[in-house]
């Protein structure tokens, strides 16, 4: 059974959400938090084994900051947003479903995910059109000598997409 802990700040649709996921017995929804903090302290308490992450929630956080953190604790999300990133965030998520979405774009998004965390191949004939997963990075291009390659912080990522929302 896979663990599900749901970061969402609009409660009605928390509750939807948490409709959605148990109506699959292989999910179970461990908890709801609606901000940054609420979030952390449910994780350590509960130990998700996925978090469906909200990017805008309530006390002015962002999922960007909860990803951050459930990541260091180990935990992976899969965002939820009305606005997605506009580049990729394999580091904090394995993908982003778009709202508004539908019961089958939820159970079809929970099982691309659990393909992925279990290791597997995904075999989902089709994705959601709102799904996007992030490709993970397994192994990086090879380096000329002398060379050193940037890659852009997270801060500098989360700067970009904070200007592209006040735009």
């Amino acid at each position: 059974m896979l663990r599900i802990l749901v970061v969402e700040d609009d409660s009605q649709l928390a509750v939807t959400i948490k409709y959605l996921v148990e109506d699959n017995p292989r999910y179970r929804v461990v908890a709801v938090a609606a901000d940054a903090d609420g979030a952390i302290a449910a994780a350590e308490e509960h130990e998700p084994d996925l978090v469906l992450l909200d990017l805008h929630l309530a006390n002015a956080t962002t999922g960007f900051s909860v990803a951050v953190r459930l990541n260091d604790l180990g935990v992976p999300c899969l965002f939820v947003s009305g606005k997605a990133p506009g580049f990729p965030m394999p580091d904090l998520a394995l993908g982003c479903l778009m709202k508004p979405f539908t019961a089958e774009d939820v159970h079809r998004s929970l099982a691309t995910a659990e393909d992925l965390l279990r290791g597997r191949g995904t075999v989902r004939p089709k994705l959601p059109d709102n799904l996007t997963i992030y490709e993970q990075q397994d192994q990086a291009p090879p380096i000329e000598p002398g060379f050193i390659p940037s890659k852009r912080s997270l801060r500098t990522r989360l700067e970009h997409w904070i200007a592209a929302q006040q735009h």
